[in-house]
């Protein structure tokens, strides 16, 4: 990963192979920025004399100036100044770094937006160190890539090595640096996450799944302790066990704990629940080959919440934090969970498989009941659970459920902050209907309608005495296309949003 650093000068003081700066859209305001750039150039760019350079959002201009320590200037449109945000400052450096990329540029330095332009950070208005912080996760994740399995055009070039965020005030260099430091360990387990979900079902399985979890704490200074298939079946885990029957390679339960030593009693005990199938055939009732390789990443629940472990126990956040994983494959095996079969969950109640494909809910209704014995004060889990989400909020929101109205506007605050944005579906009781069985507790399924609802409810059945928030990251997890600060395939998205919502903690 590039290295950050916080710089104060000027235009004509920086070095850098390129420097960026943020360019409204408002005439006024435009016409003065243009002023300040004009007098490192020989003449005005006809870009802008025709108009065909405004500001306009995503709009940018590669500028190659004189007698100053920069070989080029790139500026970088952001829209009308009353919508700049932090969000706006991201995709700017995003932006910014594919265009240094584009040119092998070694460094970027971005400078901070016109002092006379307000930041939005959710409902407030951003610091310095917040604003650095959007810099660099822009940057640094728009850089990232996964090309460990290529032999042929590997190249070592993975964009500049160097990120530089300026200011004109020397007094703003030490809030700055604090972003950049908070902006490595967000980034850095964001990478860790989407390498998880990207990398290929033969290298991520159940048990190295374990191992990188492992290695992350002895890493960054979290518990790992793993329960394996004998353990599991003495807690009766018959979601986890069910669903990995139809694999040579048996399951795992990973157990991760993280505490600061002081004030530990005090501390709101948070339980994190991922969901780990690192390879999801549909079982018996088998997935259509057109994508299914898509499926390594059905594990991106998982991945945010090794990932969430790591940034926080480095971080050192005031919360004892617990994430609980059970990974396993979903293969059509011979001893393969059955449509018709009937599984008993750790927590004694009975779930009717109507469809092996909806493996998901099955595993983490075996989680969502040990996490009882926490007694937390919340429990979170993300799960790419089901294409219902997908269909309703595509890949733009993460879906929210859950039963703690208070946490849930938590989240929703925290999702505005990060753009990991989330938008919370119903949870009204005769949508109930649809999950009846009338052999067992609970089905696992509930037809059409309402895919995302009634899996959410199913869930519901296995959680203990405690409120519970859950998000459906489907749509989020696993991107078809790339986006200005995140490639195609895994986006690590959980990562971020559960950080700053860590850190905005209020009970509830």
């Amino acid at each position: 990963m590039m290295k950050f650093e916080a710089l104060a000068g000027t235009m004509a003081t920086v070095k850098a192979d390129v420097l960026a700066l943020p360019v409204v859209e408002d005439k006024a305001a435009f016409r003065r920025q243009l002023r300040e750039v004009e007098q490192y150039v020989e003449t005005v760019p006809i870009a802008v004399s025709t108009g065909a350079f405004t500001g306009k959002a995503g709009q940018t201009l590669l500028l190659t100036p004189a007698n100053i320590h920069v070989r080029h200037i790139l500026l970088v449109g952001v829209g009308k100044g009353e919508a700049l945000s932090t969000e706006s400052l991201r995709r700017l450096a995003g932006i910014a770094c594919k265009s240094a990329s584009a040119i092998r540029a070694t460094s970027l330095v971005l400078f901070e937006p016109d002092e006379s332009e307000r930041v939005r950070h959710g409902a407030g208005v951003a610091a310095a160190d917040t604003i650095a912080q959007a810099y660099a996760e822009g940057a640094a994740l728009a850089a990232y890539t996964f090309d460990k399995y290529r032999t042929q055009d590997r190249t070592p070039y993975h964009g500049p090595a160097r990120l530089g965020v300026a200011t004109h005030s020397r007094a703003r260099l030490r809030q700055l640096t604090e972003g950049l430091t908070h902006a490595r360990v967000l980034c850095e387990a964001v990478y860790l996450a989407r390498d998880l979900a990207n990398a290929p079902g033969n290298e991520i399985y159940p048990e190295t799944l374990a191992q990188r979890a492992r290695a992350a704490g002895r890493a960054s200074g979290f518990s790992v302790t793993v329960f394996d298939e004998k353990k599991i079946a003495s807690l009766n885990m018959g979601g986890l066990l069910g669903v990995a029957s139809g694999s040579v390679k048996p399951p795992r339960f990973i157990v991760m704990e993280y505490s600061p030593r002081k004030k530990r009693a005090t501390l709101p005990i948070i339980v994190l629940v991922g969901k780990g199938v690192t390879f999801d055939s549909g079982g018996i009732s088998i997935k259509p080959s057109a994508n299914m390789a898509e499926m390594k990443m059905d594990m991106s629940g998982a991945a945010a919440v090794i990932g969430t472990m790591q940034a926080a126990s480095t971080l050192r956040l005031p919360v004892r934090l617990v994430g609980l994983v059970p990974a396993t494959e979903n293969l059509p095996g011979g001893n393969a969970l059955k449509p018709g079969d009937i599984l008993r969950h750790l927590n004694g109640k009975t779930s009717e498989i109507d469809n092996t494909d909806a493996e998901g809910r099955l595993i983490l209704a075996d989680a969502l009941s040990y996490a009882s014995r926490y007694k937390p004060d919340l429990v979170v889990d993300l799960a790419t659970l089901t294409g219902a989400v997908v269909v309703a909020l595509a890949h733009l929101a993460t879906g929210m459920m859950g039963t703690s109205e208070p946490h849930m506007q938590q989240m929703r605050a925290a999702g505005d902050r990060t753009y990991e944005r989330v938008w919370q579906l119903p949870l009204f009781e005769e949508y109930e209907q649809l999950i009846k069985s009338d052999v067992a507790d609970v089905k696992n399924v509930g037809g059409r309608w309402g895919g995302a609802i009634t899996a959410a409810l199913f869930l519901k059945h296995f959680i203990g005495e405690y409120p519970w928030i859950h998000l459906d990251i489907a749509g989020t997890a696993m991107l078809e296309e790339n986006a200005d600060y995140a490639p195609k395939g895994g986006s690590g998205v959980g990562v971020r949003l559960l950080i700053d919502f860590l850190r905005h903690w209020q009970k509830g």
